[in-house]
Formats: structure tokens, sequence, C-alpha cells
């Protein structure tokens, strides 16, 4: 190797070293950059992580939207979740309450977390939750069970070609996680 071509290698070596550097803040840049893309856009369905209140601007009777209850556990989970009903009728503006039964099947105290999601994703803006169990980590003792609130309503400026929403929770076990 002639002195000449040293200078080319390290200069080599040290972008590729800054490219790997770039590449791996990237990565961690994404989820950041995904949570802004989504709340902007209202793709992927992210529903709000706080409650809201209601807004009492009437009831449009003329539309009905359906909106049909999923609930799933994470593979780490060893809970009993699902909805009391798969699917509600509403009309844009009416406050509906539904309940989650979650069962702990474990031996062992756990702790869960709720996470939501709405499809289409564009109609995430519209689902309002004034009550949510997913806005809270649901502590259960062993082999406890309870009824979990949801209370809602579909904002009446939901687009008109949009007649069924899909609420989706996928029920995680986070006890490992907060340290119980």
């Amino acid at each position: 190797m002639s002195e000449q071509q040293q200078p080319q290698i390290k200069k080599s070596v040290a972008k590729l070293c800054m490219t790997v550097v770039a590449m791996f803040a990237f990565g961690f840049a994404l989820v950041p950059l995904y949570d802004v893309f989504c709340e902007v856009t209202g793709l992927n369905g992210k529903t709000a992580t706080e409650a809201t209140t209601y807004q009492a601007d009437g009831i449009d009777e003329s539309r009905t939207i359906t909106v049909q209850f999923i609930s799933r556990t994470a593979k780490n989970a060893a809970w009993q979740f699902e909805p009391e009903m798969n699917s509600i009728q509403v009309h844009p503006g009416e406050m509906k309450f539904v309940k989650f039964y979650a069962k702990n099947n474990t031996g062992a105290n756990a702790v869960a977390q709720a996470v939501p999601s709405v499809s289409p994703g564009q109609a995430a803006n519209y689902f309002q939750k004034i009550e949510c169990f997913c806005f809270n980590q649901q502590p259960l003792q062993a082999n406890e069970d309870i009824w979990m609130p949801l209370q809602f309503y579909v904002d009446p400026d939901l687009p008109e070609d949009m007649t069924e929403l899909t609420l989706s929770y996928t029920l995680y076990d986070i006890t490992a996680t907060i340290g119980s």
C-alpha cells in the first residue's frame, strides 16, 4: 500500500464510521418521528391518551355509525380480555358507555396496560374517549377479574363516507417493567 493511498483509505473509513453513527441515530429518531407523523396525518389509528370532555353540540340522528370492538392480549399476557359486546350502533355526537372484561389468569399479582387503535386510521381523530380504562394501568391480584369502563362519542364532523369504525385494544402485561 502506497503512502498516497493511506489518506484515501482513512477518509473512506471515516465516512463509513460516520454513516454507521448516522444510521444508528436515525434508528432512534424513527419512533418520535413516526409518532409526530401519525399525529399530523391521523394515520395508524392512534387515539388520544387523555380524556376529552363531552361536547354537547347535538346528535346527528340522520346518520348511524357502527363501532366494532376487538380485544386481544399480547403474547406474554396471561389474561382473559374481551368486550361486553362486539359492536354498537351510535349516532354522531351521542355518548355511549361500554365495558371490557379482564381477568388475571396467573397465580401472581400483575399489572396490565391496554393500548387502543382505531381503524380506519383517519377516524381516530373523530373517536373521542371521555373515560377509558386505557388511560391507566390495571393492577389485578392473582385470578382477580374486573369490568373496565369506556365512555365515548363519535364526533359529528366524522366524514360522511365513514359508517363503520373498529376500536381495537391490545392488553400488555407490564408487571416486569414497573418493578412490581
